[in-house]
């Protein structure tokens, strides 16, 4: 079974749309015990950094959200969803995010921000599940990652940044794939089937 988390601000309504036209059943949870029983787990992002990892906090889901990781299932995690994978982010100085990847979030210094609308993400590190095409974006920060090797897509707006990661059981993108029509449809469909 699919879990998608709900932790009170995430993008439910859209990915829940993308599975059911993709013909996959799911449940949506804020239950830190019911997590375990996925086979499949979704972290949505919609907010802020501090947000996020309050309410993730609150529902004490934290714990259960890394024990899923750790058991070695696949994990997607969606805009914010990738961003607390991370150490920290400026949006939210002091704020500690889930801490599973070295690195931080740092806000865009250049263009209009936040950015919004399609941009073109390219394959990095000799990635195969990712293939080059256009996704649809809002964002105001972007992640930089310490190990460059988890670096699965990149994009560029006023400078190059990491538009997707991928490491073992985890794949995590700053874009909306559930927003991005068919090509987008074709990575969740891809993430599910594997």
């Amino acid at each position: 079974m699919i879990y998608i988390i709900n932790y009170g601000a995430g993008n439910i309504g859209s990915i829940t749309n993308a599975l059911e036209y993709l013909g996959y059943e799911y449940t949506i949870t804020e239950n830190p015990d019911m997590i375990k029983e996925a086979d499949k787990l979704i972290l949505p992002g919609v907010g802020a950094f501090g947000e996020i990892m309050d309410n993730l906090k609150k529902q004490k889901l934290i714990e259960p959200i890394k024990k899923f990781i750790d058991s070695g299932k696949p994990f997607f995690g969606i805009c914010l969803g990738l961003q607390v994978l991370f150490e920290r982010s400026e949006e939210s100085p002091g704020v500690k995010g889930l801490g599973l990847f070295e690195g931080e979030v740092v806000k865009f210094r250049q263009g209009k921000v936040p950015q919004i609308g399609w941009n073109k993400i390219r394959p990095a590190n000799q990635n195969e599940f990712f293939r080059e095409g256009f996704v649809y974006f809002v964002n105001s920060f972007y992640i930089v990652p310490k190990n460059t090797d988890i670096i699965a897509t990149k994009t560029d707006y006023y400078l190059e940044f990491t538009s997707a990661v991928q490491c073992k059981n985890i794949t995590a993108t700053q874009f909306h794939p559930e927003k991005s029509g068919e090509f987008g449809l074709d990575i969740l469909r891809r993430w599910l089937e594997c």
